[in-house]
């Protein structure tokens, strides 16, 4: 395994963050608020490829792979960036992976050129409900799993999102049986969503470990300039402890996440149980480290003025979209379990 990135990444990962940098600063992403979206700043990224970057060229794409969008979901992360760029790059992946005879192909152009606005329900769905879909108050386009089936619902105008912590267009989604397409049955449609939201939880894991090195950033530097009984913050040893351990926490989580993005690249068996640790521990270090950015603020911390609350809440809410880590955590054993005994069908 070699992760060292090539030139071609690295001019993509100094690229996507010169754009973000530009396109979503700290005001931008007060500005979306309470919804989370900007749909300026998501055409722009449309008309960048940015979506279907990894959709096969032959489909419209750009061909590139799963780390090509993790470097993308970092440098997004690293800004808050209010575009559903994650959702979007699973669904239209999604989509293009499915045999060509199963999905409409306008359907799968419409989704690939940007001109529909495409996510994925990370649950099945309940009662033709799909809850908390990311992305699910500005999607034009669902992909859901319901009663063993993979269907893709398409509707009009905009749907109240679930006020959340994280300003995220999150909303619960009904899967009216008019508007539905079946993409896949059976096995087959297990895998795909199983698939898909491993992708998800890897392009997360990538986004909060750039979310967490901003957020450590924002509390270093306020650490430097604070002074109290004479001297900056920073010289305070527990200061200097947390920020070193937070540094460290968040190149392991980054390691991971790019791990995982490998891996599926590569078409290994451990490719989901990667996506699914790297995804619980990046969660873990993103929340942790704006938590101890927001403390070395002091009050000031817990003020609106302030950026390091963006970071601090976003970090809270972005992880809970997937449910309960708890859950996660729990059947993670038994999937390591059946990988090393040569069962991949739940990996």
């Amino acid at each position: 395994m070699n992760l060292d990135p090539t030139a071609e990444q690295e001019a993509l990962r100094a690229a996507l963050r010169e754009f973000f940098q530009k396109e979503s600063p700290p005001a931008v992403v007060r500005a979306a608020e309470p919804l989370g979206f900007d749909a300026a700043l998501w055409r722009k990224a449309v008309e960048t490829g940015l979506g279907s970057m990894a959709v096969p060229e032959d489909r419209g794409g750009g061909g590139a792979g799963l780390v090509e969008l993790a470097i993308a979901a970092e440098a997004l992360g690293r800004s808050l960036a209010p575009v559903p760029l994650i959702e979007t790059a699973v669904a239209t992946t999604l989509l293009a992976a499915l045999p060509a005879d199963a999905v409409p192909e306008p359907l799968v152009a419409a989704a690939v050129a940007g001109e529909l606005l495409a996510t994925v329900a990370l649950r099945p769905a309940e009662a033709d409900v799909a809850r908390l879909v990311p992305a699910g108050a500005v999607a034009d386009l669902v992909i859901a799993l319901r009663d063993g089936e993979l269907v893709a619902v398409r509707t009009a105008g905009p749907v109240p999102a679930v006020p959340n912590l994280g300003s995220m267009p999150v909303a619960d989604r009904r899967l009216e049986p008019g508007e539905t397409t079946v993409l896949a049955t059976g096995p087959a449609a297990l895998a795909a969503h199983r698939r898909a939201v491993h992708h998800w939880q890897a392009l997360t894991a990538a986004a909060l470990a750039g979310l967490a090195a901003e957020a450590l950033g924002l509390g270093r530097d306020y650490a430097l300039d604070r002074r109290a009984f004479g001297v900056p913050v920073a010289g305070f040893q527990t200061v200097q402890h947390r920020l070193a351990d937070n540094a460290t926490a968040i190149e392991g989580a980054r390691l991971l996440a790019y791990e995982a993005a490998w891996a599926h690249d590569a078409g290994l068996a451990k490719a989901g149980v990667l996506a699914t640790m790297a995804f619980l521990f990046a969660a873990e270090t993103a929340f942790r480290t704006a938590s101890d950015s927001l403390h070395f603020h002091g009050g000031y911390g817990y003020t609106l003025e302030y950026d390091v609350q963006l970071y601090f809440r976003r970090a809270k809410a972005w992880p809970l979209v997937a449910g309960d880590p708890r859950a996660a955590y729990a059947e993670l054993p038994h999937r390591l379990h059946d990988l090393a005994t040569g069962d991949t069908r739940g990996a």
